[in-house]
């Protein structure tokens, strides 16, 4: 049997907004919007307009990564992006953060908190804890070696069950909720000021934290059925519906408790059914957590190996990671690995502090990713664009100046952090020139 050396574009443009919209949410919406409302004063104004700002933020790089998609629809994503514009090297440390700390300990975060859930519903002792979360890792990553329409699918449905029911908490807290018109409810009463800036800012980490994700679709342009139409269409209606069900969910919250409710908690979607039906009802929300929870895991193992399958295509990873398995055709090994180096994370425990070090460097390769835009116009004027980013220069300049500010804030406040961060991302050095090598020996 010949073993296929290409990924089969089989992917829809219903596939590709429910894959945006799938790995972004996880349990994010569920527990951020307390801690922004507190962050910004618990002024209900201010935090609408950290959330607005927020979902600006991640449209403008939608659009951005719409026209590179366009042009690129390769395997990889932000890996060819920055490969193409930028040079072997700085591609390569993209894809080495990712898979040493990034969307590994995030597939590693993801399932620790499916463990956390899962012991609201049924004891686990230590023990059954850390088996939940590898069980878990290690059923996603099943379902995506056994093939990438098997995969979608299982992301089609867990998406809408938790886009159904974050709707229709929201619908009941409009319904039977009276929070707009409580005594404790402010709205841009707050006086400007820098330390009003300042809060609104850590507020605005918060926001792009429960918006992260939406990038890694890029990573599945080379599996899309005619991705020069599709590709752009499916990452900017993701975010676009990606920012309606953020804000709608956030409105529904507030009706249901109120400003000073909301604000008042980290389980704001458990304190809303608790409020609205009782703390029996309650329980609803873990199971919507949990599928949402494995979606978004689902959504990690559906797109982040395929920039490692395109690494090892290029001779900079492990060459057996650029197989395509002869039967499902997927890249099976690349599923594989990483499923394991992040059951390998979840189990030791520390992943929260990998994850610590180096978050911030995704904001790094998110502006390097936007910047190529930039320079693939200048090198290649002439190369086929079927979706041009609206805006341009302005669109692509506003969301790396975003990212760039996210960084240097992070830079000064946590300088030893950031520099741990860096000193990980670094290792990728050395890597890439003992891959390097081994590729010119094989070649001599």
């Amino acid at each position: 049997m010949t073993v296929p050396r290409e990924l089969a574009r089989v992917l829809t443009l219903r596939d590709l907004v429910l894959i945006v919209v799938g790995t972004t949410i996880g349990s994010g919406i569920f527990t951020v919007p307390g801690a922004v409302l507190r962050q910004s004063g618990g002024d209900l104004g201010v935090a609408l307009v950290v959330w607005v700002v927020g979902s600006v933020l991640a449209l403008l790089g939608a659009l951005t990564f719409g026209e590179l998609g366009a042009m690129l629809p390769d395997a990889g994503g932000s890996y060819v992006y920055v490969r193409e514009a930028f040079g072997s090297l700085p591609a390569f440390l993209l894809g080495w953060a990712l898979f040493l700390a990034i969307n590994t300990v995030s597939t590693a975060t993801l399932a620790v908190a499916f463990a956390n859930y899962l012991g609201e519903l049924v004891p686990l002792p230590p023990a059954a804890h850390d088996f939940a979360a590898v069980a878990m890792i290690a059923a996603v990553a099943a379902v995506n070696i056994r093939g990438v329409r098997h995969a979608a699918s299982v992301q089609n449905w867990s998406t809408g069950l938790k886009v159904a029911a974050i709707l229709a908490l929201a619908a009941a807290g409009f319904a039977l909720g009276d929070g707009f018109h409580g005594t404790g409810t402010r709205a841009f009463i707050t006086p400007l000021s820098l330390a009003l800036l300042s809060a609104a800012g850590v507020a605005l980490l918060g926001v792009l934290w429960a918006y992260e994700g939406w990038q890694n679709v890029t990573n599945s342009a080379g599996e899309a059925r005619d991705p020069q139409r599709t590709f752009a269409r499916g990452i900017g209606l993701g975010t676009a519906a990606l920012v309606a069900i953020y804000l709608t969910a956030n409105a529904g919250y507030v009706a249901a408790l109120g400003a000073a409710g909301v604000a008042a908690t980290d389980r704001v979607a458990a304190d809303v059914v608790r409020t609205l039906f009782g703390s029996d009802a309650a329980r609803v929300v873990t199971l919507v957590i949990l599928v949402s929870i494995f979606s978004a895991a689902n959504g990690l193992a559906l797109t982040g190996p395929r920039m490692y399958f395109a690494m090892a295509r290029d001779g900079v990873f492990f060459r057996s990671l650029a197989d395509v398995h002869p039967r499902f055709g997927t890249p099976a090994l690349a599923v594989a690995v990483s499923a394991l180096w992040a059951m390998l994370l979840a189990v030791s425990g520390t992943f929260e502090q990998l994850f610590t070090y180096v978050v911030f460097a995704s904001w790094i390769f998110a502006a390097l990713a936007a910047a190529s835009v930039f320079v693939l116009r200048r090198r290649r004027p002439d190369a086929p664009r079927p979706f041009r980013v609206p805006g341009y220069p302005v669109t692509p300049a506003l969301f790396i100046a975003a990212a760039a500010a996210i960084v240097g804030n992070t830079i000064v406040a946590r300088p030893a952090q950031a520099l741990i961060g860096l000193g990980i991302v670094a290792t990728g050095v050395p890597a890439y020139f003992t891959w390097t090598w081994h590729r010119r020996r094989r070649r001599e």
